[in-house]
C-alpha cells in the first residue's frame, strides 16, 4: 500500500513538473501546441474545428463517448449523427412509408395486406449509414489537417488539457484557445428503483439489433414523442407516460394537436403519471409501477422495453472546469457564456447544447461554431443570432415552428396587442386516402398594430420542416402579415395555406378551410 501511495505521489509530482515545463516553454516561446483545441466531436465542435483549419490555424479535436449504461457506444459525430437527428429521421421515414402503404389501395395499387416490418433490416441500414458518416467526419478532419484524438479531456490550467486514452495513457496538450462542445447525455431518474439497471434511453434505441417489442417511453419531450411515433408507425405496441404537459417550451395548442393525432394513430398515453419502480421478471419482461399525480392511485403493467426521455444533462463531469474557474449554472450544470460564446475564463469558449441559454439544436451549434472560428482567427465581429430559430418535431404528423409561441407572445406583448390568424386545412393527399386531418392546423402570431409584424408561425402537417424552412427566412427578415397577403401560394400544396390565412381567433369564426 505504501508503495502505491509513493507511486501516486510520484505521478502527481511528475505531471506537475511536465505542466510547469509546458507553461515555461509556452511563455518563453510564445507558442502553444495548437491555436485551437476543441473538446467534443459533435456537430458544433467539428464545424468550429474545420472552419479554423480552413483559416490556416493549427487545430486539434478531442472526442470520447462513454458507453451508455446499457453498453451502447458509437463513433465520431456527436448526438445528431449517432443517436439523434439522423437515425431518428430515417426511422421516422420508415414509419411514414408504412402509413403510405395503407393508403395505396385507395390510389389503385394492389399490395398484399397485412404488410410486415423487419426491424433488423431497417436498423442495419440506418446503422451502416451512421457508420459511414463517422468515417466521413474522420476523413474530413484529416483532409483539413485537424489532429483528432479519441480521448477524454480534462483541464490542467486555462491553456492546458490532459487527454486520457481508453488505455489510461495521458498526454498534455496546450492551446491558445479552447472550445468546449461536449453536449448533453440522457438523464436517468436514479431515484426510481430499476431505472438504471433495466431501462434504455435514446442513446440505445437506434442501435438495437432486435425490435424493442411492447415499449413504454417515459417523458413527453420531442425525443420521446418522435421515438413513440416511429415505433407506433412500424406497428409496435407503444405507450407514452406524461407527468405534466407534452413538448414543454413549444406552443401548447400545437403540442396537444400532435399528441391528439398520435393517439388516433395508435400511440397510448398515460397522462399525469409518475413511474415508481421497474422490476425485471424471470421471462425478461419489465414490470413497471406508476402513480397517478391527481388521484395517487397505483397501477402497473409489463413491457419488453422501457425508454427514459426525461431530459438531458451536460457532459462536464470529467472536464475539471472548477480547476480553471469556468462558471456553470448551478441549476442546469451548463456553462455560462456571454453573447460571443466566451466563458468566464479568457480563451475558453462553449458552444452548442453545453452552453447556457442556447437552443439545443444541431444547426445553431454548427453556425455558432463557424462564426466563433471567424471571430477568433479572421477578424470577424459577426455574432450568432439566436432569435427566430426554426425547428421541427418529427412526429407522425410533423410540427414545425419559428418565432414565439402564442403563450410567449402574450407574455411579452399582452393579449390585446397580438393578433392570431389560424386555419384548419386538409392536405390534398389525405382526401383520396380518406385520412383523418382534424389536427392539420396553421397558426400565425402577429403584432396587432401597423402592418402586423409576424412574431411566430406554427404548422402541424405533412413535411412541416420543409414548409417552415422557407417561411423562417421571412420571419427572420421581419415579414408582416400585410406582406404575406401579397404572396402568391403554390397550388396545390399545404404551404400555400399559410399565404391564405385570414380568420383571426379573436373573431370566433370557423377557421376550417373549405376551398380555394
Amino acid at each position: 500500500m505504501a508503495a502505491v501511495l509513493v507511486w501516486r505521489n510520484y505521478r502527481f509530482r511528475f505531471k506537475n513538473v511536465v505542466v510547469s515545463a509546458v507553461r515555461l516553454l509556452s511563455s518563453t516561446a510564445g507558442k502553444f501546441d495548437y491555436d485551437l483545441l476543441v473538446i467534443g466531436g459533435g456537430s458544433g465542435g467539428l464545424a468550429c474545428s474545420k472552419e479554423a483549419a480552413q483559416l490556416g490555424k493549427r487545430v486539434a479535436v478531442l472526442d470520447y463517448v462513454d458507453p451508455s449504461p446499457q453498453g451502447t457506444k458509437w463513433g465520431l459525430g456527436g448526438t445528431c449523427v449517432n443517436v439523434g437527428c439522423i437515425p431518428k429521421k430515417l426511422m421516422h421515414q420508415a414509419a411514414l412509408l408504412g402509413g403510405a402503404l395503407k393508403d395505396t389501395q385507395k390510389y389503385g395499387w394492389h399490395i398484399q395486406h397485412p404488410v410486415q416490418h423487419d426491424w433488423s433490416v431497417m436498423a442495419k441500414a440506418v446503422q451502416n449509414y451512421v457508420k459511414s458518416l463517422n468515417w466521413g467526419h474522420r476523413v474530413q478532419l484529416s483532409d483539413r489537417k485537424v489532429n483528432y484524438f479519441n480521448m477524454k479531456g480534462s483541464f490542467v490550467d486555462d491553456h492546458t488539457v490532459c487527454g486520457t486514452l481508453k488505455s489510461g495513457k495521458e498526454i498534455l496538450i496546450t492551446a491558445e484557445n479552447v472550445v468546449i462542445a461536449t453536449g448533453l447525455r440522457p438523464k436517468y431518474p436514479t431515484h426510481v428503483p430499476g431505472a438504471l439497471e433495466y431501462c434504455i434511453s435514446s442513446d440505445d434505441i437506434f442501435w438495437m439489433t432486435e425490435p424493442p417489442g411492447k415499449t413504454l417511453l417515459v417523458g413527453a419531450s420531442y425525443v420521446s414523442l418522435e421515438c413513440a411515433g416511429f415505433l407506433t408507425g412500424i406497428e409496435l405496441d407503444t405507450t407514452v407516460m406524461v407527468r405534466s404537459i407534452p413538448l414543454r417550451g413549444f406552443d401548447q395548442q400545437m403540442s396537444y394537436l400532435v399528441t391528439d393525432y398520435m393517439e388516433s394513430y395508435g400511440t397510448k398515453f398515460l397522462w399525469r403519471c409518475i413511474p415508481t419502480r421497474v422490476e425485471k421478471l424471470d421471462n425478461g419482461q419489465l414490470n413497471v409501477s406508476w402513480r397517478s399525480v391527481e388521484s395517487g392511485t397505483e397501477e402497473k403493467d409489463t413491457f419488453d422495453t422501457v425508454m427514459w426521455a426525461v431530459g438531458r444533462a451536460p457532459e462536464t463531469k470529467t472536464l475539471n472546469l472548477e480547476r480553471v474557474g469556468v462558471q456553470m449554472n448551478p441549476d442546469t450544470g451548463k456553462i455560462v457564456v456571454s453573447h460571443d460564446e466566451a466563458s468566464s475564463v479568457p480563451h475558453i469558449y462553449a458552444i452548442g447544447d453545453i452552453a447556457e441559454g442556447r437552443p439545443e439544436l444541431t444547426p445553431t451549434a454548427i453556425k455558432a461554431g463557424k462564426l466563433l472560428a471567424h471571430r477568433l482567427f479572421s477578424g470577424s465581429t459577426e455574432l450568432m443570432d439566436y432569435d427566430n430559430v426554426p425547428t421541427t418535431v418529427f412526429t407522425p404528423l410533423e410540427y414545425g415552428c419559428v418565432g414565439f409561441s402564442e403563450e410567449e407572445a402574450i407574455r411579452r406583448h399582452g393579449s390585446d396587442n397580438i393578433e392570431v390568424y389560424h386555419a384548419y386545412y386538409k392536405p390534398l393527399e389525405f382526401t383520396v386516402a380518406e385520412r383523418e386531418a382534424g389536427q392539420c392546423y396553421i397558426k400565425m402570431v402577429c403584432l396587432r398594430e401597423g402592418d402586423q409584424r409576424i412574431l411566430g408561425l406554427h404548422f402541424v402537417g405533412p413535411n412541416a420542416g420543409e414548409v417552415i424552412q422557407g417561411f423562417a427566412l421571412a420571419v427572420k427578415c421581419g415579414a408582416t402579415y400585410t406582406q404575406l397577403l401579397t404572396t402568391v401560394g403554390i397550388h396545390p400544396t399545404c404551404a400555400e395555406e399559410v399565404t391564405k390565412l385570414h380568420i383571426t381567433k379573436r373573431s370566433g369564426l370557423d377557421a376550417t378551410v373549405t376551398g380555394c
